[in-house]
């Protein structure tokens, strides 16, 4: 074979092209394992309940507990969360409040140590105990009961805080040690609530401001999106091609940060949720993909549409839940200034 003095820079170049296939098809490995491992660990549990959407109907003969267990504990990004009673049932032995990931489904949430709740039917506050407290009113039909976590103290303890219809109605302390999920529990025939663990709960500060992380900061455009905290939520009308809602994060992506992920917490009525990458004066009326200077995964139809109004068969349908994903795998020598090429992916569910 013949050589030339342009053989070694063509090595070089072949084996550039190797190494970075093998990170991009190393770092779709890496996501489809975090997808499985988050598959498994975010995952609602309930027992002698009926789930229709964020309704909780109870199904048992009135002598087993219903609980609910949400997937994901409370955080500091999302502290509260809340039930509205649509029915009291027989009894109105509905419960409210936080459980470590062991709780037992068996169980009303306060009954068992690390649990703390508050109880409808008696307007008493059970701490790791069956034998309760009395903490305020009993509740009806139509009420709002919330329950919320302050990280304020410092001696290793978590403030838990419960609200109705608005107000706050007392709170306690406990240790901070296992994570606390938002739980629901009932015990008699009848009962129904409206769960929503997106609430919000606004304390005031000591001027009387209203405090509210809203990160509108984060998005340079905002057309027909709502941004609560890192909620991202469609306020158009919905009901043409071009009442379309676009939210246009401030900073591109880069070599440092080349990934971001959303996850459906509300699919809508069609799940018209698309998820890329588009140029810096991309029209705000057009989905991500449709345009030139655009690519993007749809979940309504699974496909990918790149500066197309077509798109090409690329994954599964996505729904409430589910987790999507978009990254580019940048080359080792890739010039911010200069330009150059690299691959985009997208992160599906399992």
């Amino acid at each position: 074979k013949k050589k030339t003095k342009n053989t070694p820079d063509i090595l070089l170049n072949h084996m550039d092209d190797i190494n970075l296939h093998y990170r991009f098809l190393n770092w779709r490995r890496r996501i489809r394992e975090i997808r499985e491992v988050r598959a498994v660990r975010y995952r609602d549990r309930w027992r002698n309940m009926l789930r229709d959407g964020e309704i909780l109907r109870y199904q048992g003969d009135s002598d087993e507990v219903g609980c609910f267990v949400a997937a994901r504990p409370l955080s500091k990004k999302r502290r509260y969360f809340e039930v509205t009673v649509n029915d009291t049932g027989v009894r109105g032995m509905i419960a409210v409040g936080l459980v470590p990931p062991s709780h037992k489904l068996e169980h009303q949430p306060g009954w068992l140590p690390h649990s703390v709740a508050f109880h409808a039917d008696d307007g008493k506050l059970y701490n790791g105990s069956t034998v309760g407290q009395q903490f305020g009113a009993k509740c009806c039909r139509g009420d709002r009961i919330g329950c919320g976590i302050s990280f304020d103290s410092d001696d290793g303890q978590i403030t838990v805080f419960f609200t109705k219809n608005g107000e706050e109605i007392g709170r306690v302390d406990i240790p901070a040690s296992d994570d606390l999920y938002p739980a629901v529990g009932m015990h008699s025939l009848g009962e129904e609530v409206v769960l929503d663990l997106n609430a919000e709960w606004r304390v005031e500060d000591d001027d009387g401001q209203m405090i509210v992380d809203s990160h509108e900061e984060d998005w340079s455009r905002l057309h027909d999106v709502k941004v609560t905290g890192t909620l991202l939520e469609y306020t158009g009308k919905g009901k043409s091609i071009v009442d379309v809602g676009l939210a246009q994060a401030r900073r591109p992506l880069n070599p440092r940060f080349h990934y971001f992920e959303l996850e459906i917490t509300d699919a809508g009525e069609k799940c018209y949720i698309a998820l890329g990458l588009a140029r810096r004066d991309y029209p705000k009326d057009k989905h991500p993909g449709w345009n030139k200077g655009s690519i993007a995964y749809h979940a309504d139809d699974g496909k990918l549409f790149h500066g197309s109004g077509v798109g090409d068969p690329f994954g599964p349908r996505c729904f409430e839940g589910d987790i999507m994903g978009c990254g580019i795998m940048f080359p080792r020598d890739f010039n911010i200034d200069g330009g150059g090429e690299g691959f985009v992916s997208f992160s599906t569910p399992p």
